[in-house]
């Protein structure tokens, strides 16, 4: 089951409205053998100042998250599962790098403890130092994007190749069946051959958070995937068809994963 997260959820983030001009963003795949750990990485940047700075906001993906800036990659950061959108207030110019590890792979890697990151960023030189000094000896305002891409991979392959996994079936049966089901089934029917508590246990260690929210993260995922036209959000009630009883629970869900409405989301 670990090896086939990658196609069966798309952990996806809101594209940059074209009216930003100034900034891009850009996701690129791992190297072949990262690609059941690693779902991507990314680099956010802008092309020229813009007056103010830029408020970027990320929504619930269900993942966790290395990022630094190539302006001063001695600060690393690590982002775990979040129940909510965050929002960063960015400078005028800006050149982000980041890694988004697919669920359950960021603890696997590195035996760290995915509870204890959910909600908010931590340095990464608090959580795992290796990899903190790995980014501020290999990268700064001259690299180039390809070659960053490079040395990660053959970092990351290397980290993997040394790292001690724990394929608990009944943990990534569980995700499976979550991912099946788009994230709509009734998780107290979830047969796994362990104790409700002792499932909420385990993710809370892989994923960072429980079965149940887990699961509304990537039903909330998968209403992005299948990108509703405001039209169809007026009439025809996507609402009911992903597992809510009323439009406004809906609403409220969306808003509180994404920052703003399905309607001000989708338009």
């Amino acid at each position: 089951m670990q090896n086939s997260i990658r196609q069966l959820f798309i952990p996806s983030q809101p594209t940059i409205r074209s009216s930003e001009r100034s900034v891009q963003y850009h996701e690129v795949l791992p190297a072949k053998p990262l690609l059941s750990f690693i779902y991507c990485y990314w680099r956010l940047r802008t092309t020229q100042a813009i007056k103010n700075g830029f408020n970027y906001r990320v929504v619930a993906d269900g993942c966790i998250d290395i990022f630094f800036s190539l302006k001063s990659p001695n600060e690393s950061f690590v982002m775990g599962f979040c129940k909510k959108y965050t929002q960063f207030e960015l400078d005028e110019t800006f050149d982000y790098i980041g890694i988004r590890f697919l669920p359950t792979m960021f603890p696997q890697i590195f035996g760290i403890d995915g509870r204890a990151l959910s909600n908010r960023y931590l340095k990464l030189t608090d959580v795992i130092p290796k990899v903190a000094t790995f980014i501020e000896d290999s990268f700064d305002v001259s690299s180039d994007f390809s070659e960053i891409v490079v040395k990660l991979d053959i970092f990351l392959i290397s980290q993997i190749k040394s790292a001690s996994f724990d394929w608990d079936n009944r943990l990534y049966n569980a995700l499976g069946t979550i991912f099946k089901s788009q994230g709509t089934l009734n998780i107290e029917a979830l047969d796994t051959g362990i104790s409700q508590r002792q499932l909420r246990r385990v993710f809370q260690y892989y994923i960072g958070d429980s079965p149940k929210t887990f699961a509304k993260v990537v039903r909330f995922q998968n209403i992005l995937k299948a990108k509703p036209s405001t039209k169809s959000l007026r009439e025809n009630k996507l609402f009911f068809d992903v597992g809510f009883f009323d439009q406004s629970h809906f609403i409220k869900d969306f808003k509180k994963f994404y920052g703003v409405t399905p309607t001000q989301a989708f338009r």
